[in-house]
């Protein structure tokens, strides 16, 4: 196997390693918030983030060029950050698949805080430990499974997008080429054979990725 084959794999492993843990850090802090706070809006505020799963892919894509587009103000400003537009980059890969992949983690990580005995964390307060470490060794054990269940979940969304990733990043062989994209480029090409080889290992990784889970949950 050449570079050319393994290419796509690779990037489509960086980016959704990446956009990964930048919804988990997310995930995991807005759904502790989430979980304990009640609020006027809350409900509008939660739709909001887990709008991303029922959207089509091409609306989100559209969406992220008109917030990042160099038109944009914001995307004028990143535009002026990094002297090039974020959009045909890596970068504007990973930002796709984050998210399509936050709402997942943010909804296993909020019912994983959600289940913690909020007595348990309050006897933290009470024994003298501040909300950090209320956070980090009372809830976050507590909560881990639903946590790493979450994380894996969104890997895994995240090493399957295709149409926002297509319309925001490109299609830029081994710069924004991720495997989905390669597929579908081989099988217009007529190249069966080279697709075959690549969703073998779309499907071998996303059975790995769901095997861990169900392990995890069960344990």
């Amino acid at each position: 196997m050449n570079s050319y084959f393994w290419s796509p794999l690779i990037l489509s492993v960086e980016v959704a390693f990446v956009a990964g843990m930048m919804a988990l850090l997310t995930g995991v802090l807005l759904g502790k918030s989430m979980s304990r706070h009640t609020f006027r809006g809350k409900l509008l505020i939660e739709t909001l983030l887990l709008l991303p799963l029922v959207l089509p892919p091409t609306v989100i894509g559209f969406l992220l060029i008109i917030i990042f587009g160099k038109n944009s103000v914001f995307g004028h400003w990143l535009t002026a950050l990094f002297n090039q537009p974020i959009m045909f980059t890596w970068w504007a890969a990973v930002i796709a698949s984050t998210v399509v992949a936050f709402p997942l983690m943010y909804q296993s990580a909020k019912l994983g805080f959600s289940s913690v005995e909020s007595d348990i964390e309050q006897a933290a307060r009470v024994d003298g430990a501040n909300e950090w470490q209320v956070f980090r060794f009372i809830s976050i054990p507590l909560a881990l499974k639903a946590i790493i269940a979450g994380g894996i979940l969104s890997f895994a969304r995240a090493l399957g997008e295709f149409g926002a990733t297509l319309m925001f990043a490109g299609n830029i062989p081994g710069k924004t080429q991720t495997a989905p994209l390669a597929i579908y480029m081989a099988i217009d090409a007529g190249n069966m054979s080279l697709a075959w080889a690549w969703v073998i290992c779309m499907v071998g990784i996303s059975f790995l990725m769901l095997l861990a889970v169900h392990f995890i949950q069960s344990s």
